[in-house]
């Protein structure tokens, strides 16, 4: 019994240990900045367009993420194929690949010396210093959320009820829009969430292909760097809102699915 409690003491003080390691950086960024200094920030010009770019670059990965990566997530929550842990780990690259890194080997085929960059060019498509660039850096990073997220759902819809549907006589896309996706897709909107919330963070990748237009981290960055705290920390706080909106959407969406369960 008293191994017990001890054990409980123990992890009660490391649980605290955490969370306030988590929370005292925070508490102290959210409560630096007076309510004048956030309001006037939210009415600088450049702050709201780059808070819009964050979160409307980060909706365009989120999109080209669901678009592309459901099918993927299906196939890898469905079938076991040769090198499937291959292909599942080169999905997991992005999260363990150093970010600034991320953002040069992008250019490394965006650029007119590589085939794929004079394409583009041709095109007209242009990746440095753009906001297809910065979209382009954001799926890289975020697209892998999005994949594990939709590939639990799928492994969560047992595979009987999709051969009921097609013994049935429905096609393959019929039986996935109207048996699996609508049990599916809260984790697929999960998924949509942490890829959206992962993107809008990124800076790494993100200062290396497109400084400007600023996304909401590089103007931070940008503020530091030429005046310090003072002038960095209102757009952090708005920042770190947006995020936590997202978050608390994101609790609410997964508290739902566990009491359905």
């Amino acid at each position: 019994m008293r191994r017990k409690e001890l054990f409980f003491w123990l992890t009660l003080t490391c649980g605290i240990a955490i969370v306030a390691y988590i929370l005292l950086p925070l508490v102290e960024l959210m409560t630096s900045s007076s309510i004048s200094a956030l309001w006037e920030s939210i009415q600088d010009k450049e702050v709201v367009r780059s808070i819009r770019l964050s979160v409307f670059s980060a909706g365009a990965a989120a999109l080209i993420s669901f678009l592309f990566g459901t099918p993927l997530a299906y196939l890898l929550a469905r079938q076991d194929f040769m090198g499937k842990r291959l292909l599942e780990a080169i999905i997991d690259l992005p999260i363990v690949i150093p970010h600034p890194v991320v953002g040069i080997a992008i250019l490394g085929i965006a650029g007119k010396n590589h085939w794929i960059g004079r394409l583009l060019f041709d095109l007209g498509i242009r990746i440095m210093g753009s906001v297809t660039g910065i979209i382009v850096a954001l799926t890289f990073v975020g697209i892998p959320f999005y994949i594990h997220s939709a590939k639990a759902g799928f492994m969560s819809v047992s595979p009987r009820l999709e051969k009921v549907s097609r013994s049935l006589g429905a096609s393959m896309v019929s039986t996935f829009l109207r048996v699996t996706f609508p049990l599916a897709w809260r984790s697929m909107l999960i998924g949509i969430i942490m890829c959206s919330a992962r993107a809008i963070s990124e800076f790494g990748a993100v200062v290396v292909i497109a400084y400007h237009p600023m996304t909401a981290p590089v103007l931070i960055y940008e503020r530091f760097e030429a005046y310090g705290l003072k002038y960095s920390q209102p757009v952090a706080v708005w920042l770190v809102i947006v995020s936590l909106f997202l978050f608390l959407f994101l609790r609410i969406l997964t508290t739902r699915e566990v009491r359905e369960k």
